[in-house]
């Protein structure tokens, strides 16, 4: 059974999950400024709970291409009062926390959090491993050729397939050597890659089940779905529902979304065929 712990309980990750997004950064790519009020996160996340994720991830450092870097100071003056917010309204939320930085990831756990998810799986921040495993939480890690602010310049691979596996299976030798249990790999679409090798990492998809670990696919409209379409990410639900079915039936555990209902239903079609 591929499951993990979320503050002592586990979590049957065999049934596909969602984990909504809340981005309380004013420059993500999709949603940045949108929930700028406490009310607004309230209302989001409310609707996000109900429509059935059963994660939040918060982000307060935007990862777009090119975004702006931002101090850990500032990161944590984002993250924290929203992480108390949330909790204090939504009790039983388990939340997500989206930084590359050991010191932000640790403070949020300690507020509640229950998850960290990590862009740069510890090459930002060589204290993270440690720090995972002293925490004993679920961590994400995410494949990315560069920085946030490098990584689409010129994204370049032997095989794309290949080396991210490669670079999986030598980070998870070193977060068992840590003594972290439960992991969860995301291949990171968008994240120093072309339009090609994002669709070659979604082709191929069921092979990182060999990695023995859960799946996350974060594809949520994106530019490897509306660029090609010649539309907008406001106009890339359908897309986006359309990348989520394939991404489910190439063995994804957990769909990482801005529209929590749409990826509940795409859940619930599928298992109608098992």
């Amino acid at each position: 059974m591929s499951s993990i712990n979320c503050n002592g309980t586990l979590i049957n990750l065999n049934a596909p999950k969602v984990m909504g997004i809340l981005n309380i950064t004013p420059d993500s790519f999709f949603d940045g400024g949108k929930h700028s009020t406490n009310e607004l996160i309230i209302k989001h996340v409310k609707k996000m709970l109900n429509e059935g994720a059963t994660f939040i991830d918060i982000g307060a450092y935007s990862s777009r291409p090119g975004a702006k870097h931002i101090s850990e100071k500032e990161e944590l003056i984002r993250l924290l009062p929203v992480l108390e917010l949330i909790l204090k309204n939504f009790p039983k939320a388990r939340i997500s926390v989206d930084t590359f930085r050991s010191n932000v990831a640790e403070k949020a756990i300690i507020e509640g959090a229950s998850l960290i998810n990590d862009i740069s799986a510890g090459a930002m921040d060589t204290k993270m491993f440690s720090t995972v495993a002293k925490l004993q939480v679920p961590y994400i890690i995410m494949h990315m050729q560069g920085t946030p602010q490098t990584m689409q310049t010129n994204p370049s691979y032997k095989n794309v397939v290949t080396d991210v596996l490669y670079y999986f299976s030598e980070k998870l030798q070193q977060l068992r050597l840590e003594g972290i249990n439960d992991i969860i790999a995301d291949v990171g679409f968008g994240f120093g890659k072309t339009i090609e090798h994002n669709y070659t990492l979604l082709n191929n998809l069921e092979l990182f089940k060999n990695l023995e670990i859960p799946i996350l696919s974060g594809i949520s409209r994106k530019s490897m779905l509306y660029k090609p379409l010649n539309i907008s990410s406001n106009e890339a639900l359908n897309a986006t529902t359309i990348a989520n079915v394939i991404a489910l039936q190439k063995g994804t555990n957990i769909l990482r979304v801005h529209d929590v209902k749409e990826a509940m239903e795409a859940i619930k079609i599928l298992d109608l065929l098992s």
